[in-house]
């Protein structure tokens, strides 16, 4: 609990102390005006901040909320107790009341705040970085590309690197919202924001701090709130012209009836009676529980999904993804693990070791995983200075000079590109085609595992009711279609490049339920187009390239396409509660303010139409929190 709210609970408690031993006092032993005097005591200690808001609210010209309609209520409500009926027990309740609720709705936003501020403990406060000196620590910003840094157990891993020395389990529950260690040596890719459990780890940085992954998902933790959804906008909107509508409506209530009762009727106006309708038709009127619980529900949406490991960089995505009717999937890295292994070596007139070594030094400046793959199996390390005049053909592949020859190492395209014949090959895999000095040279083969979570996610996605989906590669068709049928894709387009990838978007774009969100799913530099182009775009956050983690909407931090159909649950339920919330806000609202019009409502069920119906909602926004078992 903060200070702030320790001092209201105090308040609160005060105020109740001294309106129970105000009701103790028989109502005839005093006058009107000293019980008035009395009343002011408690409802000053319980209401004094909602006063000074109101005043300010007027002063800045921004009159009709919340703290307006309450000042206006309940300081009626004593000035009818003291003119007329002497009862001013109702104005202090109703305000005690309105503060309880505001207790609680603030304890509340409090708790969902924390599943997302959890996520920046994230930030190590300094980096041991490793010096001829000996271990130094310095500010994470501080540490260049390339250093070496020290990470002792129980330490956090300050930046992204590549592990050089030692073995450790890391705990990336803050990162990926799983439980389960991961277990690095050394040559393991190491991301920051995880914690070293067990063994010291020297690790050479390849980020700068800004570029790191712990600095961009606190970027996108603090932006979460920026990109506001269309019902939260609407809640804007509503609240701007309904505050003002049922001001002007409890002031008709208490003029106009009264005024034709005297005039017309020739009747007892009664003004008493009417201006208190009047009051409590505006203490019921309070828009609060409305324009707290439905920003609360998307606030406690994207922390549940943090904290699941789903970076959600708004609630205009939240509520796009619980539309999502069609998913479309690159494969490399998304379906399939990435991590390409060579597997054969044909037609080549020269030897197996001979020929890896020609496409290790073409691919020897690429961080493709096919080019990694290939370096992977290559006995010897390239020797860069052999390399020269490097030309990469977009999804093609990379024409370089090697001791004077030339080398083309790509996809069959680019050996119809360079009008060079070339050999199909009938394996399942990615062929890599080489030609040495306009001549062919045979081919590597080199394949790809689907992820072990794949097949069943892809499953999950169908039973939460996604129609179609849909994976789009610039693999060879042989390849992409095995694997589409392995994991019950509906539909698969092969052979792509990355403008195909968009203009088949496009298509898919057009041919979808116009109302319904067609997600992309990618991790590579290529998909950033194509997850801009989305109606929302899903990126693999840990293995995933920088550029596929800005463009993206959504960011998954463990790479497992099982989050997908889990993320659509969250936003899904995050919606049904959003529903529920604004009809059944507004019903009750309705329901009490033509009762309270009525004069069938008085100031007790108007707290309860106001504070009772916030806490309920807001009750009902902080289930968005809960997700363990979607």
């Amino acid at each position: 609990m903060t200070r702030k709210q320790r001092k209201t609970l105090i308040r609160i408690l005060l105020s109740a102390l001294l309106l129970g031993g105000l009701l103790l006092i028989p109502e005839d032993s005093l006058g009107r005006v000293p019980m008035f005097l009395l009343y002011l005591v408690p409802y000053g200690i319980i209401g004094y901040d909602i006063l000074k808001k109101a005043f300010r609210g007027i002063l800045n010209r921004q009159v009709f909320d919340e703290n307006f309609l309450m000042a206006v209520a309940t300081l009626g409500a004593l000035a009818i107790g003291l003119l007329k009926t002497g009862d001013f027990v109702e104005a202090v309740a109703v305000m005690w009341f309105y503060q309880i609720g505001e207790l609680f709705q603030s304890y509340a936003v409090g708790k969902s705040r924390k599943n997302i501020s959890a996520l920046m403990d994230i930030r190590p406060d300094t980096a041991r970085l490793l010096t001829a000196d000996g271990p130094e620590e310095t500010d994470p910003e501080q540490v260049p590309v390339g250093s070496i840094i020290l990470v002792n157990p129980g330490e956090k891993v300050p930046i992204d690197g590549i592990v050089e020395e030692g073995e450790s389990s890391l705990n990336t529950s803050a990162l990926t919202g799983e439980s389960i260690p991961r277990d690095v040596k050394p040559g393991d890719e190491i991301i920051s924001g995880c914690v070293n459990m067990s063994g010291v780890l020297r690790i050479r940085t390849t980020k700068e701090f800004g570029e790191s992954t712990v600095s961009k998902i606190l970027e996108l933790v603090e932006n979460a709130s920026s990109l506001k959804s269309r019902s939260e906008n609407f809640i804007s909107r509503f609240a701007r012209y309904y505050t003002p509508a049922v001001v002007i409506g409890a002031l008709a209530l208490a003029v106009l009836p009264p005024a034709v009762r005297g005039l017309f009727l020739g009747v007892a106006p009664e003004w008493g009676e009417w201006i208190y309708r009047a009051l409590t038709f505006l203490v019921i009127s309070c828009p609060c529980a409305l324009v707290i619980s439905i920003p609360l529900s998307f606030f406690a949406g994207i922390g549940g999904a943090g904290k699941a490991g789903i970076l959600v960089k708004g609630s205009v995505w939240l509520e796009k993804l619980a539309q999502a009717g069609t998913v479309v999937f690159d494969k490399t890295g998304t379906l399939t693990q990435g991590r390409f292994e060579v597997t054969a070596v044909h037609h080549s007139p020269l030897t197996d070791e001979e020929l890896l070594e020609y496409a290790a030094l073409a691919e020897s400046s690429s961080s493709h995983p096919i080019a990694v793959s290939i370096r992977n199996a290559c006995s010897r390390k390239p020797d860069l200075s052999r390399v020269s005049r490097v030309e990469e053909i977009s999804g093609n592949g990379v024409c370089v000079m090697v001791d004077g020859k030339q080398v083309a190492c790509g996809n069959a395209r680019l050996m119809e590109h360079l009008g060079i014949s070339f050999t199909d090959c009938h394996e399942t895999g990615t062929i890599v085609h080489m030609a040495i000095d306009g001549a062919y040279a045979g081919h590597i083969v080199i394949s790809d595992r689907e992820k072990p979570e794949s097949r069943e996610a892809i499953a999950e996605l169908k039973a939460t009711g996604i129609r179609r989906t849909v994976m789009l590669t610039g693999d060879r068709d042989a390849v992409a279609r095995q694997v589409a049928d392995r994991l019950g894709l509906d539909q698969v387009y092969s052979d792509l490049l990355p403008e195909d990838k968009v203009s088949l978007l496009e298509e898919l774009l057009k041919s979808r339920n116009p109302k319904e969100v067609l997600v992309f799913v990618g991790d590579g530099i290529n998909d950033a187009p194509v997850l801009t182009r989305a109606d929302l775009g899903i990126a693999m956050g840990a293995m995933g390239s920088d550029a596929a983690i800005e463009a993206a909407d959504i960011v998954l931090m463990d790479d497992n396409p099982l989050k997908i159909p889990k993320a659509i649950r969250i936003a899904r339920k995050c919606m049904r509660i959003v529903r529920q919330n604004i009809v059944f806000a507004l019903a009750v609202k309705a329901v009490c303010l033509i009762l309270g019009a009525l004069g069938i409502a008085n100031m007790w069920i108007a707290v309860f139409a106001d504070v009772g119906v916030m806490i309920l909602a807001v009750l009902n926004a902080i289930r968005a929190l809960f997700i363990r078992r979607l």
